[in-house]
């Protein structure tokens, strides 16, 4: 042997060692890095209640009236206490006997944990037939088991034939604390078995859907982690509503990442022997469309950081994080698990190495159903895009039947709710807004002058005062001023004074959650501006954070199609290409939208929209429905440098079908998994990005975008070089 053959020889070896050890520690290093990272995050699953607030106040801007009103609260009350309402209801007039034992029934509620002390009298209902008692909660318990606990206590108490009810702010937080219990257990599974489900339809092999699934888990397991510190250390707001988006959104975008890097796998592997050649391949031509899709939708996510309502605003960076290792475990994890098991993650159906039939099929499309689809766009381009784009306009045209103003606290929580039972009796026998007053706090000197403004008002029943000295802690004010508390002659109380500030309580003669008591407090500060005072409460805070909702919608809303199309257009280097993307994309959302509110108003009859689902519905269905549409284009484009834009068109839908179409199911299955928790907002929100995704991906992106193309030919590419060098 030459001497240089004998020199060379070695160095060959010591390489293929060093590529063959390479080739193992590194897929291993990674899968332990994500593994130990998940092992961490998994724990933290039944703890976020921890580091969560479901208090609308708190995510109020610091400017609204009731924002600022919830902060001056402490300073005029000792304690931080919840304030439950107990409502006693008989078909006849109660007797002495059971409202005596009624209010010894309510007596002994503070032996309860989590009562406080301070629990008002039983007060008798004028007509007779009921009883109400407010009962205060310790701030720092667990409103859910205390309002259980305290309404099993009471009912055993109760005598025969009255029926009792939780209800008031501690009863209505109580269950919205109920409904959002099943995040962590029940939507999760629903969510992980309806994506197995779907994987083992798709790829028909045992061991892929496993690999898929456990890439989206530990992207999810490794998010939480950090959102959880995040909240630990009060850098985001997390609440039980953006808990449920994040776990959704994590577990369905890198699952449709994980498809498509599984899916050009799939095409390495008929060309490449080597599964390190085809892993690396895959990853070289999936790394721009999932980076690309990735960033679309966190670009989107946080235009939610102008939001002045924080529910919106935290919702960005946290869903933003997730999006994030989403993108990093389709790209890190799987691959070095796709690089481990090789051929053999598709069994039993394992693609084969059949470079010479790939070099026969170069010159012609692929066959099935997209293939066949694609023949159909090319008789009439036309005719297709028109028709298809008249129906979404019809469907849109729905959206002018959707009531997006903001429903009552009541209609929060879907199905049986103690706290709305009890709210419908305590307004047949007492003022609507017992127990939750509106709280206004004015100068002491304009004390009177306020006081006379709030009895003046035809939906204010009664005005009290904070005070101390008071043994109930308030006392009435009349036109005549302060009331005195005791037998006749004994001095009224001095009201609590905070920095030369008092603390009036008007109790409403509206349910707090009402149109008429939204419109009672509206009247009120319009009449209360001439003595400076601030109005807060539970009505208010329902006012402040709708109108804060609506600002979001119509400022954010644009700046998003902004932001995608500036996006699209550094992708595709074009202008035209990405502003027609963004009009089918926006004519799909109408239609989503309008149809929604169709089934939402004629089927299941919903008392209507919060002002932020139609913003959180153009998020998703924007940012993750422009997802296939980058998808699908960038295929297209890749193939229109090689054959030309017509022909690329039909080859990106043909080879890009399948694997689009199995995202977009995944991803509304994942969404659709969010009607399981009963919460109003979030069973709406299923529906509309449900609705939406199946409409992009079986409409908008199978036949109107090809359609569209393909009827333009290379000017949809204007004005890159494309435009001017390619073919049509």
């Amino acid at each position: 042997m030459p001497r240089s053959d004998r020199a060379t020889t070695p160095t060959i070896r010591e390489r293929s060692r060093r590529h063959s050890w390479v080739r193992v520690f590194l897929p291993v290093a990674l899968i332990l890095v994500w593994l130990v990272g998940a092992s961490l995050g998994g724990p933290l699953f039944g703890k976020v209640d921890e580091v969560s607030s479901n208090d609308q106040t708190t995510y109020l801007p610091e400017s609204a009236d009731a924002t600022q009103v919830q902060e001056l609260l402490g300073d005029f009350r000792d304690s931080d206490e919840i304030p439950a309402i107990a409502v006693f209801t008989s078909e006849s007039t109660l007797t002495d006997a059971e409202i005596s034992a009624i209010t010894d029934a309510v007596a002994d509620t503070p032996s309860l944990e989590g009562i406080a002390d301070d629990v008002s009298p039983a007060l008798v209902s004028d007509d007779g037939y009921a009883v109400q008692a407010f009962i205060p909660i310790s701030g720092d318990a667990e409103l859910k088991d205390v309002t259980a606990e305290l309404g099993d206590e009471l009912r055993a108490s109760a005598p025969d034939g009255v029926s009792v009810y939780i209800t008031g702010p501690a009863g209505f937080t109580a269950d919205l604390a109920a409904g959002f219990a099943g995040i962590d257990g029940l939507l999760l599974g629903v969510a992980l078995l309806a994506v197995l489900v779907i994987l083992v339809l798709v790829y028909r092999s045992f061991l892929l859907p496993l690999v898929v699934l456990s890439t989206s888990l530990f992207a999810l397991c490794v998010a939480l982690l950090v959102v959880w510190w995040l909240a630990k250390f009060e850098v985001l707001l997390l609440s039980g509503q953006t808990q449920g988006i994040l776990f959704i959104l994590v577990i369905g975008a890198a699952t449709d990442y994980a498809l498509l890097f599984v899916a050009r796998f799939r095409e390495e592997l008929r060309i490449a022997e080597d599964k390190g050649t085809a892993v690396m391949a895959a990853w070289k031509g999936s790394f721009e469309p999932i980076v690309a899709s990735g960033g679309t939708v966190i670009a989107g996510l946080l235009c939610l950081l102008l939001s002045d309502l924080k529910s919106n605003s935290t919702l960005g960076p946290v869903a933003a994080i997730g999006i994030v290792f989403a993108m990093l475990a389709a790209l890190s994890l799987l691959p070095a698990l796709l690089l481990l098991f090789g051929r053999a993650v598709f069994w039993p159906r394992r693609p084969r190495f059949e470079p010479e039939v790939v070099a026969e099929e170069h010159g012609m499309r692929t066959t099935g159903l997209w293939a066949r689809l694609a023949g159909v766009i090319t008789r009439r381009p036309r005719v297709i895009w028109i028709v298809t784009t008249l129906v979404l306009l019809a469907g849109a045209a729905g959206i002018t039947q959707l009531n997006a103003v903001g429903v009552p606290q009541s209609d929060l929580v879907l199905g049986a709710s103690d706290a709305r039972d009890g709210q419908a009796a305590l307004g047949e026998h007492f003022p609507g807004g017992s127990g939750s007053p509106a709280y206004v706090i004015v100068a002491e000197d304009s004390l009177q002058d306020a006081a006379d403004v709030l009895l003046a008002n035809d939906g204010v029943d009664s005005v009290a005062v904070t005070a101390s000295d008071s043994p109930s802690g308030t006392a009435s004010v009349t036109t005549d001023g302060i009331v005195a508390v005791g037998p006749p002659g004994t001095a009224a109380p001095d009201p609590t004074v905070v920095d030369g500030e008092v603390l009036l309580q008007a109790t409403l003669t509206d349910a707090a959650d009402s149109d008429a008591a939204a419109e009672t407090v509206r009247s009120l500060r319009t009449e209360l501006a001439g003595v400076d005072a601030l109005v807060g409460g539970v009505t208010a805070t329902a006012i402040d954070t709708n109108d804060a909702s609506i600002h979001d919608r119509n400022l954010i809303i644009p700046v998003i199609l902004v932001v995608i199309m500036l996006i699209l257009m550094l992708l595709l280097r074009s202008i035209l290409a990405p502003v027609l993307l963004i009009l089918t994309t926006v004519l799909s959302f109408g239609t989503a939208m309008g149809v929604s509110a169709l089934v939402f108003n004629g089927i299941f009859d919903f008392p209507g929209a919060d002002p932020a689902v139609p913003l959180y519905g153009f998020v998703f269905l924007v940012a993750l429905g422009i997802d296939y549409n980058i998808f699908l284009m960038t295929r297209v484009r890749e193939e229109s440098l090689a054959h030309g834009t017509r022909e690329g068109v039909l080859r990106g839908l043909s080879i890009t079908g399948g694997v689009i179409t199995s995202a977009g199911l995944v991803l509304a299955a994942t969404f659709a998994a969010l009607s399981v928790i009963p919460i109003l907002f979030l069973v709406q929100l299923a529906f509309i990005v449900a609705f939406g995704v199946l409409l992009d991906t079986f409409i908008v992106r199978s036949l109107l975008v090809p359609a569209l193309a393909y009827d333009i030919g290379k000017k949809i590419w204007w004005p890159s070089k494309l435009w001017r060098r390619g073919l049509d």
